[in-house]
Parts: C-alpha cells; structure tokens; sequence
C-alpha cells in the first residue's frame, strides 16, 4: 500500500506483485473492471461478491482518503459477467501522481478485465440538464495540467504514443443507451472536463469550461481512460450530475449535498450498469 505524496513504482514487476497477490486470494478472471465513484460505491451491493479485498492488503496500492471511498476492490459477478470492481478511487488533488492514481487500472487489465466502466459524480454545466441525470461520455478534455502517459513509455502494456480519437467504445455507448431505455431512465450524452481540484470552480471558470465544450466537469475519469485505452481497453464512461454549475445563477454546494444526490440517483445507474453486464453476459 501506498500513501499520499509517495511515489509508487511504475514497473512490470510492481504490477504483477499486485496481480499476484489479488489471484492469491481470488482466482476469478474478470472480464469487466468498473470504477466506483463518490456516492456510487454501493453499487457493490449488486456484485454477487467471491473476493473484497482492502486495499492496504494490495501491494503497491494506493490508499483513498475521500469521503464515501470505501478503499475496497471488489472480485465476483454482475449479472451473469464477471467483474472487477474498485470501491473508491483515487485523485490528483489527495497528493497522488497519476500514475498512482492509474495503478489499479493497470492491474485490472493484467487480471484479465477487456473493459473498463467508469462512473462519477459531476458538476452540471449544460443548461438543459439538472442535478440527480445521468450522462454518457462521449468525450472528454484534460485539464489536470498532467498526464499518466508521461514518463518511459511500459512497450509490454501499450503503444508510445495512444490514439485518442474513440476513448469511449461507440458500440458500448449504444448497448448503454438501449438499456437506459428499457429501465426507463433518461440518459444524456456529453463531454467530461477533468480538473485538478479540489475546490469547485468560481463563475468565469464555468463560463470558460462550458466555451471549451464542455458538459459536465470532474476531478477525475479522464487518468483511467487515458491508461485503459493505452492498454486497449473499451471503455464506457457514465456521470451523475450532482449539482448545478451555472455561472448566472451560482449557489453554494457542500460535499454532503453532492453525495446524497449521487445516492439518489445511484438506483437509475445500477440499473443501467446491471442490464449492461447482463447484456455482456449473453452476446
């Protein structure tokens, strides 16, 4: 295990020391790997569990420190797929650098995972969407002043320089919103900003973030992407708009406010997820 500030190795052998003992106590392969974010990590409730493992048990692993991030991964199965679930993920503003924070990712696709899911919390920054929705990623922008790529390039995981023209699977998007309309849940589509944090943006910054193109803004997502598509993994990327980040009618939110939205809206994005593994079950 690994604490804020501390470097961890970015070494082949550190990631299958990691692989290693996780198999160790749980010899399942998994085929998805899912990132639970803030306020979503009870969507673990749903994983019929074979392995949850602390991650102070994991070596090389970092430690969370957020509110709402258990620190956990998760092996066992949902809906019919076997996955890997992270409870708890990690950020650039705890004092990680990103190739920490992406260290788990790494090991998931070692353990087997070809996809990877990733979900969050997020401010609304399109007017036409409100707290408690939930968006599909489309795209994303990288604010974070820091890439996990940066550094000597691991040939063993992935090209020098990744292509990024697709990070979101397409064909994933479309099986996404095939279930969202089954479940009778509405599901936005937009572009993710990842930004460093950990204070919310002022109005200009919102006002500037929307011009870019953004939709929804986050201090996390776009690392785990970045790395899962170096390893080719298919990623699908699903938000929970927690609050609302318009700078002509700014108010102030508190993190206890943006976490019980995410819970409340946690049930319509279990539903979705949970219909996508059953779906990735029975091709």
């Amino acid at each position: 295990m690994s604490d804020p500030g501390t470097s961890i190795p970015h070494t082949m052998a550190s990631f299958r020391e990691a692989e290693e003992a996780i198999r160790r106590r749980c010899d399942l392969s998994p085929r998805v790997g899912i990132v639970l974010g803030t306020g979503l990590g009870r969507l673990a409730q749903e994983i019929r569990v074979e392995a949850s493992i602390p991650y102070g048990e994991i070596p090389h692993f970092p430690l969370s420190t957020v509110e709402s991030h258990e620190g956990r991964l998760i092996l066992g199965d949902l809906s019919g797929t076997p996955v890997v679930a992270m409870q708890g993920r990690f950020h650039l503003y705890e004092g990680y650098d990103l190739r920490s924070v992406t260290f788990p990712i790494r090991v998931m696709a070692l353990l087997g995972a070809e996809i990877l899911v990733v979900s969050a919390a997020c401010g609304g920054m399109n007017p036409d969407w409100g707290p408690g929705e939930l968006v599909l990623l489309d795209d994303h922008i990288n604010l974070l002043g820091d890439n996990p790529l940066v550094g000597p390039n691991l040939d063993e995981l992935g090209p020098r320089f990744p292509d990024m023209s697709e990070p979101y699977d397409r064909e994933l998007q479309a099986l996404a919103r095939s279930v969202a309309e089954e479940e009778g849940v509405t599901l936005r589509t937009g572009v993710y900003v990842s930004v460093q944090g950990p204070n919310l943006e002022t109005r200009a910054e919102y006002r500037m973030l929307r011009g870019m193109g953004g939709d929804v803004v986050g201090m996390s997502t776009v690392p785990e992407v970045i790395v899962a598509r170096h390893m080719n993994m298919r990623v699908l990327g699903l938000t929970i708009i927690t609050d609302s980040c318009l700078p002509d009618s700014l108010e102030p939110v508190d993190v206890a406010t943006i976490i019980a939205t995410a819970r409340n809206a946690e049930p319509s994005l279990a539903a979705v997820v949970r219909g996508i593994m059953a779906r990735l079950s029975n091709p």
